[in-house]
């Protein structure tokens, strides 16, 4: 029967596959039992296309909504985050520990590094707090909606930081936003609006100039640490 509704997540070591097909209702799968997988993304421009980033197995490809993979590329790095271009099929990007940033315009064939991402400004006071080595990593990647060419990476513990022409070069910390970035969004449709959950004291913030500027509004939040956006 045709699956109606797939639902991924990560588990630590690998990801469960929950899917709904009419008239069957809900299974259940576990896979990649053997892999720590740190992040997924589904590609908006191509049906049934999933990345895993993973500790040690580098990037892995779905090409069948999550239920066999093979690996393209990043083998042996610690890849904490990844984004699929909405705008260019087969651009891709992902964020390796120690902090670097890596873009694929050919679905994963091949890999280069953003080597400007390592002349951010203040760089070196980057830490992250959630475990030995300490080293800092992107956590969250968000690309603009109408912009192909802006970019926003959010770091465990650092800053947030963008570019606006594709990676090549990048800014400091964005005032406003949170350093310890948890999760970062673009506005599926509005290019001007971008969202951030993170845990150094405001819980979340927000962009409304396209990720320039950002503010925290703090009333109304009942706790200050945020996860997931």
């Amino acid at each position: 029967m045709t699956e109606k509704k797939i639902f991924m997540s990560t588990t630590g070591l690998g990801i469960a596959r929950a899917a709904f097909s009419y008239g069957a209702g809900w299974t259940l799968d576990r896979l990649l039992q053997d892999i720590q997988v740190n992040c997924l993304v589904s590609d908006p421009l191509q049906t049934g296309a999933v990345y895993a980033g993973t500790s040690g197995d580098g990037i892995l490809r779905s090409d069948d909504h999550g239920i066999s993979w093979h690996n393209i590329g990043l083998r042996g790095a610690d890849v904490r985050a990844l984004a699929a271009s909405p705008h260019d099929p087969g651009t891709l990007y992902a964020g390796t520990r120690p902090a670097a940033m890596h873009i694929s315009h050919d679905g994963g064939d091949t890999w280069q590094e953003l080597k400007s991402f390592q002349r951010i400004p203040w760089k070196w006071l980057w830490f992250s707090p959630a475990g030995a080595p300490f080293t800092a990593y992107p956590l969250g990647i968000a690309i603009s909606a109408v912009d192909p060419d802006v970019i926003l990476v959010g770091i465990e513990l650092g800053a947030v930081v963008r570019s606006a022409d594709g990676g090549k070069t990048w800014s400091g910390h964005r005032s406003g936003s949170l350093r310890d970035c948890h999760r970062l969004i673009a506005h599926a449709n509005d290019g001007n609006w971008f969202y951030e959950a993170g845990g150094t004291g405001g819980g979340a913030a927000f962009s409304k100039d396209g990720g320039e500027n950002w503010q925290q509004h703090k009333a109304g939040l009942d706790r200050h640490y945020g996860w997931a956006c």
